[in-house]
This record gives structure tokens, C-alpha cells and sequence, in this order.
């Protein structure tokens, strides 16, 4: 079977990485990667070559970012990455092909794919991020899916609405969380050493923009600087750069800045890569931000979140999340509140055992 993977961030890379690892030793499937958007944006760590590095025999290259980030370049990007997908789906076939989550980029893959009838199977379908505009990307890929893989059986009703059928829609867990029982974190003190971060409490930080609320980003990068600035005085802050969104580059300018401001407690890394990002989420004490993975995986770290603005809101939640609006005070406060928590001991919800090795099962049965 002839298995296509698109992978547009390393993000969704570091999802795919438990299933990839399976399906590159199974003989039964022949795989080959398709590598774009911010994978091949030297702006944002050009994460290709973590991808080179994994050795799989075929991995097609397609750049189609623009540098810039406001509304009209993402439109841009959006059009010229289905424009360059044409060729990739005239000149090669797949029994089915894997697309993730609701990045632009990924929806404009998928949209190009559909004159030539490319048969996808979705992860991460029938979410909710009122925040975002990738809702509506989310909603486009799931409708152009013929195999549906969601993370609760929650999303598993939501998807079967949508498309107006049960066929092909399989309850499987969050990928990423495959064999996390076995993870096992990177040596503490070499962690520390490669990324420059001292030996001392931190937390880690991710913010991206809210792409609903366009115009309001400017005031809440300016409000995350803010309230940053003042948990600086509590703890060390760890912050993994922001993606490839509309206006992710006003986020990255006020980090700069609270990195020249605070040279000793504010520590910037571009591209973790998975195994040294779950380590760092590992050996934090907190996670600040509005990523999903404070929303999918911090729970099987044992860890608090305090998740900031609407970016990631109608998800579904485990008990660790704190949410709270851009206002500096408020972010500060519920940090506060959570660091004299300690440990999170409850569920996660979004937990299933074995995803790969069910996903796998799904791909066989598949007629």
C-alpha cells in the first residue's frame, strides 16, 4: 500500500513521528513524505532537515511561503501552494494520503487534490479553535477526507455530522501521545546545555496569533509581553517561537524585545524538535501559552496550563488547564495559582492506548 504523508510544520511532523516509525518498518507499506510550508521557511528553523535526518526514501519538497505574514501574503501562500500541489497530484498516486489538523497550508494541499480524486485520511478532525480561522480549514479538510481518525469520541459525532455519514470515522486517541508510557526524557543537564537554558525553574511558553481577531494582535503580543515581564520575577521562562500564521510576526517582535530586556531569564528557541520539546515540557514546572499542546498532551506530562485567549477555545479540556483572557494581571495571577500546585494527577482526555498500532489496523482493513 502506497502511503502519502503531508507534513507542513513541525508540528504536525512530531504528531505523525509514532505512526512514521511504524510504517517505515512495515513492508506492507511504501511511504513517501511530502515536506512543505514552514518545514522549508528559513525564518522558522527549516525543519526539513529534522525530516532528512529520519531517512525515508522518498521526500518531495515543495516551498510555497511567502516571508511576509500579513493577510494578503497568507492568502498568497494559501494559492500558491495549491497552485505548486497541481503537480504534485498529476505525477504521483497514493492509495491514501494523510493531512493533519487546520493549517492553511495543509488545507490548500487538500483543496488542489480534489479534481484527482486523492483519497485523505484526516487526524485531528471535528476540533473546535474559536480563535482561529483554522476552523474553517479544519472543516474544508474533513470534507475532503475519505477516512476520518479523531481524538474523542466527542470530535468522532461532530466529523460524522459534517460529512452526513458513519462510514470510515474511527475513534482513535491523539496520535501524539503514542507510547508515552516508554518516553524517555533527554539528559537533563545536556538538554539545558544545547539550548543555553540554566539549571533553574522554568516555564514554557508558546503563543501564536489569534487569526479571528486580526487587528486586536498587536495589543495582545504587546499584553503577553507585559505579563511575561512580570513572571520573569517568579520563574525562568522558556519560550518556543511562534508559527507560520497571519501576524505570527508581531508575537516574535515583542519576544525579541522581552529577550533584550530580561537577557538572564528569557530564553528563545526556534524549533525544539519532539523528543527535546516533550523534555522540556517534562522538566517545566508550568506551561504558558495558546498552543494545543497545552490543551492535548501538558495532562501526560503532570503539568498545569494556563491557556491564554480564545486561540483554543471550544476544545475539549482536561482539568489542568487554567483559561484566562489577554490581560496581563489576570495571565500573571493564574500563574501564580498554578505553580503552588505542583503536579497534575488527573486524566487526559484526549488518551488512548496504542493510536499507531489501531491506525495501522485501519489502513489494512481499508478497501
Amino acid at each position: 500500500m502506497k502511503i502519502g504523508i503531508l507534513t507542513s510544520s513541525r508540528a504536525d511532523y512530531g504528531i505523525y513521528l509514532p505512526l512514521l516509525e511504524k510504517l517505515k518498518v512495515n513492508s506492507y507499506f511504501n511511504l513517501e513524505i511530502i515536506a512543505f510550508g514552514s518545514h522549508l521557511s528559513r525564518n522558522h528553523g527549516y525543519t526539513l532537515t529534522e525530516i532528512e535526518k529520519d531517512n525515508y526514501p522518498v521526500i518531495h519538497k515543495v516551498a510555497s511561503l511567502i516571508s511576509n505574514d500579513d493577510e494578503q501574503s497568507t492568502g498568497t501562500s494559501y494559492a500558491l501552494t495549491a497552485f505548486k500541489f497541481v503537480d504534485i497530484w498529476a505525477n504521483n498516486t497514493y492509495d491514501l494520503v494523510f493531512c493533519l489538523g487546520d493549517r492553511f497550508e495543509m488545507s490548500a494541499a487538500v483543496q488542489a487534490a480534489i479534481p484527482f480524486g486523492v483519497k485523505f485520511i484526516h487526524l485531528h478532525g471535528g476540533e473546535t479553535t474559536l480563535g482561529s480561522i483554522d476552523n474553517i480549514y479544519r472543516h474544508q479538510i474533513t470534507l475532503a477526507s475519505t477516512i476520518h481518525l479523531t481524538a474523542t469520541e466527542f470530535f468522532k459525532e461532530k466529523v460524522s455530522k459534517l460529512v452526513e455519514s458513519k462510514k470510515n470515522i474511527f475513534c482513535v486517541g491523539s496520535l501524539s501521545l503514542d507510547n508515552l508510557s516508554s518516553f524517555e526524557t533527554i539528559n537533563k543537564k545536556i538538554f539545558l546545555q544545547n539550548f543555553g537554558i540554566p539549571d533553574n525553574e522554568f516555564a514554557l511558553v508558546t503563543f501564536h496569533p489569534e487569526t479571528v481577531a486580526l487587528i486586536k494582535n498587536f495589543e495582545y503580543a504587546i499584553t503577553m509581553r507585559l505579563a511575561l515581564f512580570e513572571i520573569s520575577k517568579l520563574i525562568n521562562i522558556v519560550i518556543t517561537m511562534p508559527n507560520a500564521d497571519t501576524l505570527g510576526s508581531v508575537y516574535r517582535d515583542e519576544i525579541i524585545n522581552l529577550k533584550n530586556d530580561l537577557p538572564n531569564k528569557v530564553f528563545l528557541v526556534e524549533n525544539f524538535g519532539k523528543n527535546n520539546y516533550f523534555s522540556a515540557m517534562s522538566f517545566s514546572k508550568i506551561l504558558i501559552g495558546n498552543t494545543s499542546s497545552g490543551i492535548l498532551e501538558a495532562a501526560s506530562f503532570g503539568k498545569f496550563v494556563v491557556n491564554v485567549g480564545d486561540r483554543q477555545k471550544g476544545r475539549l479540556q482536561s482539568l489542568n488547564v487554567f483559561n484566562v483572557p489577554f490581560e496581563s494581571s489576570q495571565i500573571s495571577s493564574a500563574v501564580s495559582t498554578a505553580l503552588v500546585k505542583g503536579d497534575y494527577l488527573g486524566k487526559n482526555v484526549y488518551f488512548k492506548n496504542e493510536p499507531a498500532d489501531k491506525i495501522i489496523k485501519i489502513l489494512k482493513d481499508f478497501k
